[in-house]
């Protein structure tokens, strides 16, 4: 059997996984990733919007290759049919944003780690994990064959179907209940006024949750929605089909792909590093749980895990005390904002139509060039006054 041996073993090679091998490399340490498919990026598994900003703080240099559109307003649709429109005409976005090609842009960011001396093997699946002393033995299989990898880190950017953290006694996994259910299409034929904006549509259209078109040129969109299983009958599918069928942007249209998954809307766990593991995007949570974005998350936990990782090799401490900086680093620049956005959406999922119809029309009365939970919770409280005790439970 080849047995292979590695600084750092990173376990999927999603935007976390790339980053965290990019920033481990860069900083000197022998990195291996390894990926369960045959294509990095392939198939995508998200809405694929990420905003300007999350490109900033991961260090990402703008590559027009993996950009399909620029994204420069939001349509907010009521259940009512009502709108707001954000856009820098009517009221400042905070920031806009791009649509990605997933498929691209997970290539080009394993690429940037292979630039900075990772090495990449795919159709790797690791199987089985345990220690050694102070190192973690895998057991996997690669290109057909049984291989094992001795590492002194792993990061697990193995998804939110992660079983590597597990195996090691962290309890990383989202609980089903907030588990959302997610289907796409991409479709060609979509009628829309203005391709550079992105519609969500909130209500019963989608319960729990909201139906998304995310433009990628003048007649080609993603079109999906993500709702919390315990608050529908249907199927994710069937609700999707429906709401494509009723909508004069999507009813002419076609899909040439579909994708399915799920979204962890939980919030960050908390036992996401122990002795020689971090735990990194999805696969410890590290998704926003109001809007379910999951790009920034994974970019920057990835990050922050691949710098830490780095440094516990060079000092030669490899202990969960010497990654505590990635719990830190974590806790102060995602989780402080996820865990309040945690509670707003546990609050939100159960309004009716008519509460949510009184949001918008609140909302579209605000200067909402500072979008902060302070002023969503305002918006609330006075669209819905008697919100304010199940909000004081909250907070």
């Amino acid at each position: 059997m080849t047995i292979l041996e590695t600084d750092v073993l990173v376990v999927g090679a999603g935007p976390a996984g790339s980053l965290a091998a990019r920033e481990a490399s860069k900083n000197g340490v022998n990195v291996l990733l390894i990926d369960k498919k045959a294509e990095i990026g392939a198939p995508k598994r998200c809405a694929e919007g990420i905003i300007t900003r999350t490109l900033k703080e991961a260090n990402i240099e703008y590559n027009p290759r993996w950009i399909a559109q620029k994204i420069d307003a939001i349509r907010l649709v009521a259940p009512n049919s009502n709108e707001l429109v954000l856009d820098n005409n009517v009221q400042k976005l905070p920031d806009t944003g791009y649509i990605l090609e997933r498929k691209v842009f997970d290539k080009h960011m394993a690429m940037d780690a292979i630039r900075n001396g990772t090495r990449v093997m795919l159709r790797t699946q690791a199987k089985t994990v345990a220690r050694m002393d102070d190192m973690l033995i895998v057991n996997a299989i690669s290109m057909g064959q049984p291989i094992e990898i001795h590492a002194k880190i792993i990061i697990a950017a193995d998804g939110p179907e992660s079983h590597i953290a597990r195996q090691l006694g962290l309890k990383s996994n989202t609980p089903m209940k907030d588990m959302a259910s997610c289907v796409q299409y991409e479709m060609v034929g979509i009628d829309k006024d203005n391709p550079n904006q992105i519609d969500i549509f909130i209500g019963s259209v989608a319960p729990a949750g909201y139906v998304w078109i995310f433009p990628k040129s003048d007649d080609v969109a993603n079109v999906g929605l993500g709702v919390l299983k315990t608050y529908v009958d249907d199927t994710a599918h069937d609700i999707l089909n429906n709401f494509v069928k009723s909508h004069k942007e999507t009813q002419n249209a076609q899909a040439v792909e579909m994708n399915v998954g799920g979204d962890p809307l939980g919030g960050i766990v908390k036992e996401r590093y122990a002795d020689n593991i971090m735990v990194v995007g999805d696969a410890a949570g590290f998704v926003d749980p109001l809007t379910g974005d999951g790009i920034r998350g994974a970019l920057l936990s990835g990050m922050y895990a691949g710098s830490v990782a780095a440094k516990a090799i060079k000092n030669g401490d490899c202990s969960k005390e010497s990654l505590n900086e990635y719990y830190e680093l974590t806790e102060n620049n995602l989780n402080k904002t996820y865990s309040k956005f945690n509670k707003i959406k546990d609050f939100l999922v159960t309004l009716d139509d008519e509460a949510l119809n009184r949001i918008i029309e609140e909302l579209s009365k605000t200067n909402l060039d500072e979008i902060s939970v302070k002023l969503l919770l305002k918006v609330i409280l006075k669209a819905s006054p008697k919100s304010i005790f199940q909000i004081r439970k909250m907070f």
